[in-house]
């Protein structure tokens, strides 16, 4: 993929949402069920934290759909980008009806599939920054 995005922004924000990942990973090791983001005050704050970070995460996919016109997304049609992106609609404007559930089911069928999904871009995009420093034999 030629470079006619700007790859250090690209990089930085791919790398802010590699991050927020990881912080939700560590936050939610001990959520099992969605009656566990709701069992406590403590549990409740940590749906809100984690609800947030998915919120950060869909607004930074926009910015990097934006920015790479839409080409380093396409690049892995496995990942469910516009439900991601959505997400972060409806945490920001419907946020009352935030289903734990919904959460929980991100959690455990999306998130993972996201995270090898933004390794790789990450990893790309470095390729675009220093192309002789990689061999790319992928598609």
């Amino acid at each position: 993929m030629p470079s006619t995005y700007d790859a250090e922004l690209v990089g930085s924000i791919l790398g802010q949402i590699g991050e927020a990942i990881d912080t939700i990973r560590v936050r939610t090791r001990s959520i099992e069920s969605p009656d566990d983001f709701t069992a406590t005050p403590e549990s409740r704050e940590k749906l809100d934290g984690v609800c947030m970070l998915f919120m950060a995460i869909g607004e930074a996919l926009k910015r990097v759909d934006r920015i790479t016109d839409g080409a380093l997304l396409a690049r892995h049609p496995e990942v469910d980008w516009k439900g991601a992106i959505g997400f972060r609609d409806i945490i920001a404007h419907h946020y009352f009806d935030i289903d734990p559930e919904q959460v929980h089911w991100i959690l455990t069928h999306n998130l993972d599939t996201l995270a090898d999904a933004v390794k790789d871009l990450i990893e790309r995009n470095r390729e675009t920054l220093n192309p002789s420093a990689y061999r790319d034999d992928r598609p």
